[in-house]
């Protein structure tokens, strides 16, 4: 089934812009709810209302596509085509104001991504990409240039706070330290579009779900930032990105923990 691209892109943008509003104007007065997997895994009524508005309006544009949501407002569908949302990737960060937070939406037709939007409401920033078109912030076009050394670089981490996953990223935080130019933590897609934008050097993501890495991995990915994992492939168990002159550096540090 064909698609047009571009349409669907906007809306998405659109859409996760109005969440980010809602996000905005609702912050002074959210409501955390019980925690999901875990103690450090929560949620928000704004998390759910934030959902709620995309896929409603995703629901009623195209009827026949399924719905992969994180706060549990998916769906099956017939069309072969299926959008991806996280509709506020960064939680902890947005309830305790300590750090960004993003809106998430992606298109997949069968296993492929097709266009992404990842869009951060405090700085009014919208990075978007359409499969083999580019990435771009606001409008602009993105492309990653060569990147420093290792010793130089600036690495962002990202992972599930779970406890056998912490202990994990405890490791590799034990290795990169060291020897890298600096590190932050980030909420996964921003960890991606940062690479994306050239604000990061190298990042990597561990034990993420699909929905945190959708959207951000396809606009890295569309503006040259070299993605990998255990092998070849990134996945949702490990996900590295780089800039193509630090990638051999980074990959090989993280894989041999």
């Amino acid at each position: 089934m064909d698609r047009d691209l571009l349409a669907a892109r906007d809306l998405a943008a659109t859409l996760a812009i109005q969440a980010g509003r809602l996000q905005l104007e609702r912050r002074d007065t959210l409501r955390v709810g019980a925690p999901k997997a875990h103690a450090n895994d929560v949620v928000s009524d704004v998390d759910i209302a934030s959902e709620r508005l995309i896929v409603e309006a995703i629901n009623a544009a195209f009827p026949d596509d399924a719905v992969q949501a994180e706060e549990g407002h998916g769906r099956s569908g017939s069309s072969g085509w299926m959008w991806i949302i996280d509709p506020l990737d960064g939680t902890r960060n947005y309830i305790s104001r300590t750090g960004p937070w993003s809106v998430c939406v992606a298109l997949y037709q069968e296993d492929q991504p097709k266009l992404a939007v990842v869009h951060e409401p405090v700085a009014n920033e919208t990075f978007s990409a359409i499969d083999g078109g580019g990435a771009f912030l606001n409008g602009e076009p993105l492309a990653v240039k060569g990147g420093p050394p290792l010793g130089e670089a600036l690495v962002g981490v990202s992972f599930q706070p779970g406890p056998e996953t912490k202990q994990r990223a405890g490791r590799v935080i034990n290795e990169l330290l060291p020897v890298v130019g600096d590190i932050r933590r980030l909420p996964a897609a921003l960890n991606l579009v940062y690479l994306a934008a050239g604000r990061l050097d190298g990042g990597l993501a561990l034990d993420t779900k699909l929905w945190d890495i959708a959207a951000g991995a396809l606009i890295a990915r569309e503006a040259g930032v070299v993605l990998g994992g255990r092998g070849p492939d990134f996945s949702t168990e490990l996900t590295i990105g780089a800039a193509p002159a630090l990638w051999d550096d980074l990959a090989e540090r993280v894989r041999k923990v």
